[in-house]
């Protein structure tokens, strides 16, 4: 191209690398979308084209004038055809990833609408106008002067050719960065942040490909105002040094276009419809630099210094024997990395030993893999993992990263906001909740289980989507594991404690048969055998007798029952009330029913299993009502109120007027009745929730959601 070895060099150099980046980023973004919309092709085609472009500036820079006259006319026809759609292409891409054509019309489309009319005729005009003038510039035959008249149309001395181009050129650019400016709405997940970040990289994208607009226009400008006098291959001629260093500076510029494009899309993903980044995307792309950096220096001598074709071919293999040699040492050291950061969560919890001690049954240590999961993996600045619906009770606090010095607020009305699995996450306000900016539900099959809060990362980046699915997984393990263990933990300190009272009940019913019972029966009948009854010994024996009858119904009284009410035939609701009537109604004053007829009916259709656990846990919170609602003295006056609804699921209310719940004994689990059929409850899918208030009330709320009655039929 030019007499100057290194200069020939440097611009076959840049030219490969920018064809072999082009390809890379052309096919990355079609074959990585989520979904090839007509956007995802167009950005892939423009990227394509590109490619095209570079691969015939190689030819013609590479080979210069060994190229034969038809070659050249090939090789210049397919260089210009991206040159012409290439703008064109950029600002369509640019207005659809700006949210042109989504949702109804917004300002961005309304502002822009006729502007792309315009340029779409700019584009219809100049093809063939274009096609005709490089045509005729390239081609030096005498009978087309007279054709040649059309390159010196202008306009106070500017080429209208020239003209039309640089304007339809800088009107594609000007737009594309107005459009940046000024995004419309995204319907994307992180879409509008994504944007945001993404924005300095498009913004200067655009910027560069002003520049090289504004270079190319005045390099058109020089070649058509000298083209009338002499033919393009003698202006050539002329100027061989200058045009390639000139050629050298913009494929230069382009370069870094395509550098800051590229991680765009590697960063934020920003043409592949893609919800989230993705981690392994930014590292191939790293890769495919150096590959293409090696590719185009290696390629580029062997051509420059006219190597014979076999050397040059050799050298290609080799560099690409080595560059996967080190990319799959890479891997490798990668997958050891994740197996190191994976280690906490696979390790063994030691669940059985510890259920199995002779002690009580230690909490299980979620917290260790929760901080390894937020420092190893995710790389959060803090993160809250919290367990609703019918799984906190058993869960317990939120865990914070990385300490626990903020309390979360109430998260109704942000569980509010996820209503199906398909809702990958959610912002947040970072004031009220500690700093976290993103909410990332979890599900169970039982539906929405927990929540987990992530602030921003250590290193300013979005999490992608590896990171997501990583986060919503292992929340929704740790949840799953607590609530499995503390289940397995209360069971079993019932189970023993069951065990103990049991052991004390026999022990002490053996005591009073053995030590008072008997005796006084062995009395009594030694009193009645005495037939003269000398000394009036039978009052003395209906007295023995008495005693015998009392500590016996004492005694059968205090012992466990295990009378299985009747729920299945009766159904929960009439079950309940035959339970109150019968054995409970004379420990109140007063018992006030309130059921709703369309509650009343639906809990007919709970499956028998789950309506027991729910007849238990009603019966266990009406026996507490009973038992210490009148308090120490006894003689308060003690009323009841079971209200029955069915809102959205069974909702079962046992109010009482009692002396409530001291404020130093704890609410959530409640003593060991309710801490078993709370449990019991979060088996079956529903919940159990105390509310006291001191000297006031006392009320037991059980919830069962649809979900869980659906599961179980």
């Amino acid at each position: 191209m030019s007499t100057n070895l290194y200069l020939n060099w440097a611009i076959v150099a840049v030219s490969l690398f920018n064809a072999l980046l082009l390809i890379w980023l052309g096919l990355t973004v079609l074959l990585n979308s989520d979904r090839r919309a007509w956007g995802i092709w167009i950005a892939s085609a423009g990227l394509l084209l590109g490619a095209l472009f570079f691969v015939s500036h190689s030819a013609i820079a590479g080979l210069g004038f060994n190229l034969t006259w038809r070659s050249m006319i090939f090789w210049w026809t397919v260089g210009m055809t991206p040159v012409i759609l290439l703008p064109y292409t950029w600002y369509v891409v640019i207005l659809w990833y700006a949210g042109f054509w989504a949702g109804p019309p917004a300002r961005l489309r309304q502002r822009q609408q006729v502007w792309l009319g315009m340029v779409t005729l700019l584009l219809l005009s100049g093809l063939v106008s274009l096609g005709i003038g490089v045509i005729l510039l390239v081609i030096p035959a005498p009978e087309l002067n007279s054709l040649r008249l059309f390159v010196r149309w202008s306009f106070a001395g500017i080429p209208l050719l020239a003209m039309g181009y640089s304007l339809y050129v800088l009107l594609c650019i000007g737009l594309s960065l107005d459009a940046l400016r000024q995004p419309g709405p995204s319907e994307r997940v992180m879409g509008t942040v994504a944007r945001q970040r993404a924005r300095p990289y498009l913004m200067a994208a655009s910027i560069m490909l002003m520049l090289v607009s504004l270079l190319v226009t005045g390099a058109m400008l020089w070649v058509v105002q000298d083209a009338h006098r002499r033919t393009f291959l003698e202006i050539y001629f002329v100027s061989r040094e200058l045009v390639a260093r000139f050629d050298l500076i913009v494929s230069s510029l382009i370069g870094v276009v395509i550098l800051l494009v590229g991680q765009a899309v590697v960063s934020y993903e920003v043409f592949t419809g893609k919800t989230l980044p993705r981690r392994g995307l930014a590292r191939h792309w790293y890769r495919a630099i150096m590959l293409s950096v090696g590719t185009a220096v290696l390629i580029s001598a062997t051509l420059t210094i006219q190597l014979r074709p076999l050397y040059g071919q050799v050298m290609v293999a080799m560099l690409i024997a080595v560059f996967y040699a080190l990319v799959s040492w890479r891997s490798y050291v990668e997958r050891e990395r994740y197996m190191e950061q994976l280690r906490p969560f696979v390790s063994s919890q030691r669940l059985l030993d510890q259920l199995l001690t002779p002690t009580d049954p230690q909490e299980v240590d979620i917290d260790l893999p929760f901080r390894a999961l937020c420092r190893g993996v995710l790389d959060a600045k803090m993160a809250y993992l919290t367990a609703v619906g019918p799984l906190s009770p058993l869960v317990g606090p939120p865990l914070s990263y990385p300490s626990a010095t903020f309390n979360l607020p109430p998260l109704t009305g942000l569980t509010s906001q996820f209503t199906s699995p398909q809702i990958l996450m959610v912002p947040l306000d970072p004031e009220p909740y500690g700093g976290a900016i993103w909410a990332i539900p979890l599900w169970s099959e039982r539906g929405l289980i927990g929540l987990f809060l992530l602030g921003e990362k250590s290193g300013g980046g979005l999490y992608s989507q590896e990171e997501i699915d990583i986060a919503r997984v292992s929340g929704e393990r740790l949840i799953d594991t607590q609530a499995s263990a503390e289940m397995a933990r209360r069971l079993m300190l019932l189970q023993r404690e069951r065990l103990a009272q049991s052991q004390v009940i026999d022990q002490q019913t053996r005591r009073v048969l053995h030590d008072d019972i008997l005796p006084n029966l062995q009395a009594a009948m030694i009193a009645l055998s005495n037939p003269t009854n000398e000394n009036g010994r039978i009052p003395d024996a209906l007295h023995l007798l008495s005693d015998a009858h009392k500590q016996i119904s004492d005694l059968l009284h205090n012992m466990p029952t295990s009378t299985v009410p009747e729920v299945a035939r009766l159904g929960l609701v009439r079950a309940l009330h035959r339970a109150v009537d019968n054995d409970l109604a004379s420990a109140f004053d007063e018992v006030v029913w309130e059921i709703e007829p369309e509650a009343a009916e639906k809990a007919e259709s709970i499956p028998t299993l789950t309506a027991e656990v729910v007849f238990y846990a009603a019966r266990e919170a009406i026996r507490n009502a009973a038992r210490h609602g009148r308090g120490e003295s006894g003689v308060r006056p003690l009323n009841l109120t079971i209200s029955i609804h069915w809102p959205d699921g069974l909702l079962i209310s046992v109010v009482d007027n009692g002396v409530g719940i001291p404020s130093t004994t704890p609410t959530a689990g409640n003593g060991h009745g309710l801490a078993l059929h709370s449990t019991m409850m979060a088996v079956v899918g529903g919940s159990i929730v105390v509310d006291s208030i001191p000297g006031e009330r006392t009320g037991v709320v059980l919830m069962l959601p649809p979900v869980s009655v659906s599961s179980e039929r």
